[in-house]
């Protein structure tokens, strides 16, 4: 980290990528910045079918006699749903150099694929109760000065969602 003293406000994405980085780059060998712009790097067709898992860096003998020599790349383990993992696998060619060029050095050799679910399935609202006729009337109430159709109809829902989750 920077010993130097910032001025102003920082954002908190920012605060949270400091703290997630060096998580992330012990348990995954990931950043962030990575998962940030996967939507770029994997373009419009695995955008939303994939996403980055972990990399895996080979151990080099350099490490073991105490050489101090280049880098080598690493898998990337990649999460693709289903069927769609196969065109993934035709692709990595093209995603390898994307990546790649993301990092600006050869980082990655090769691409792993694991077929898992990668989108979070949709929650299901809970069912909002009936309101009573007080509530009804509370509501028409409220919203009768609105003129605005649209508006009045929004502001409609919202009592209902409010009123409707309250527990008697």
């Amino acid at each position: 980290m920077n010993d130097f003293k910032r001025k102003g406000a920082m954002q908190i994405a920012e605060a949270a990528n400091r703290l997630m980085d060096p998580v992330l780059q012990r348990k995954a060998g990931i950043n962030t910045a990575l998962l940030g712009s996967w939507d770029e790097i994997a373009g419009a067709d695995f955008a939303d079918c994939s996403r980055p898992e972990k990399i895996t860096w080979p151990r080099r003998n350099s490490e073991m006699s105490g050489d101090t020599g280049g880098m080598e790349p690493g898998v990337l383990t990649i999460a693709c749903e289903g069927a769609r993992a196969l065109f993934l696998a035709h692709a990595q060619g093209e995603l390898i150099q994307r990546i790649n060029g993301f990092f600006g050095f050869p980082a990655i050799r090769q691409i792993r694929i694991v077929q898992k679910p990668v989108t979070p399935h949709a929650r299901l609202r809970p069912r909002l109760r009936a309101l009573s006729a007080g509530e009804k009337s509370h509501l028409d109430e409220l919203t009768s000065g609105i003129e605005s159709e649209p508006l009045k109809a929004a502001v409609e829902r919202l009592g209902k969602a409010v009123y409707g989750s309250k527990k008697r």
